[in-house]
């Protein structure tokens, strides 16, 4: 896989919730380098990215996900609390109560698969979950399905029609199993096995291939450059290539023909700004 810097953010972040919009991405939230949690919503658009709006309250840890052409950002945490909301972000980058959670969870993912979102696990400021919550818009959000075990900051995208997860935290402890959610059953399955325990990575999609990228194992120091693609019906894994630097806490969108990896944390402490584009060999 190749990998090339397009452009950077307008300020380091790590952790940003990140969903495709049209032909944006939007990077919501996130910490930024002293740790402090950000409300911007920035707009990347090729190599360019700007700020675009604010979120209600700065959060990281976040969602987001796009629904019918509509963007949302779902949960987050600030302070050790998670958030149960649910923001609609409009086009103009202001945004509008669209629901809420039954708890407050803050370190999930979302995918989304038809005209609904997919939440994956998180933590509540004193549990972590197992649940995977469905969001669609206009209707109350509701438990469809458990993971294994509880999990935070598993890398996740949707692909052929399941929601993949991969790695992400048990209790302090960071995992390996690759798992497949069937949202038409409602049931989670184990695929496969990652090579080693990874949790703070992304995930990505490209041409019907899961792809975890980066992430870090349990030490805070532990960041990893591998990407790692996934075959999303058998779950063999093979190496796919390399970051320029180890990175975990980042953001990635797929688009056609490519995945964005923004932002993210090194090995060091120090927080990114890059903006990466990875493709395939030709």
């Amino acid at each position: 896989m190749g990998v090339q810097r397009i452009g950077s953010l307008p300020a380091p972040v790590q952790l940003p919730a990140v969903t495709v919009r049209g032909t944006a991405i939007l990077a919501m939230g996130g910490l930024d380098a002293g740790d402090a949690s950000v409300s911007n919503i920035v707009a990347v658009r090729g190599a360019h990215a700007k700020v675009a709006g604010s979120l209600p309250h700065a959060l990281h840890d976040g969602a987001a996900a796009t629904v019918d052409g509509t963007s949302y950002f779902l949960g987050g945490g600030d302070a050790g609390a998670g958030s149960a909301s649910i923001v609609r972000i409009r086009a103009d980058g202001s945004t509008t109560p669209a629901g809420h959670f039954p708890v407050g969870a803050s370190d999930v993912e979302a995918a989304t698969v038809g005209h609904v979102a997919y939440v994956v696990g998180g933590y509540t400021g004193t549990v972590p979950l197992r649940s995977i919550f469905a969001f669609r818009p206009g209707r109350p959000v509701k438990v469809v399905g458990e993971m294994p075990v509880p999990l935070r900051y598993a890398a996740v995208a949707a692909v052929g029609g399941k929601v993949l997860i991969a790695g992400g935290t048990s209790g302090v402890t960071a995992q390996r199993a690759i798992l497949s959610f069937d949202p038409v059953t409602g049931h989670v399955r184990r695929i496969g096995t990652l090579p080693s325990a990874t949790t703070h990575a992304a995930g990505g999609v490209l041409g019907g291939t899961f792809y975890v990228v980066g992430g870090r194992s349990d030490s805070l120091t532990g960041q990893r450059a591998g990407i790692l693609a996934v075959d999303p019906v058998t779950g063999r894994v093979r190496h796919a290539g390399k970051l320029p630097t180890a990175l975990s806490d980042i953001g990635a969108a797929s688009l056609p023909g490519r995945i964005i990896v923004i932002g993210g944390r090194d090995a060091g402490g120090g927080v990114h700004d890059g903006l990466l584009s990875l493709t395939p060999h030709a």
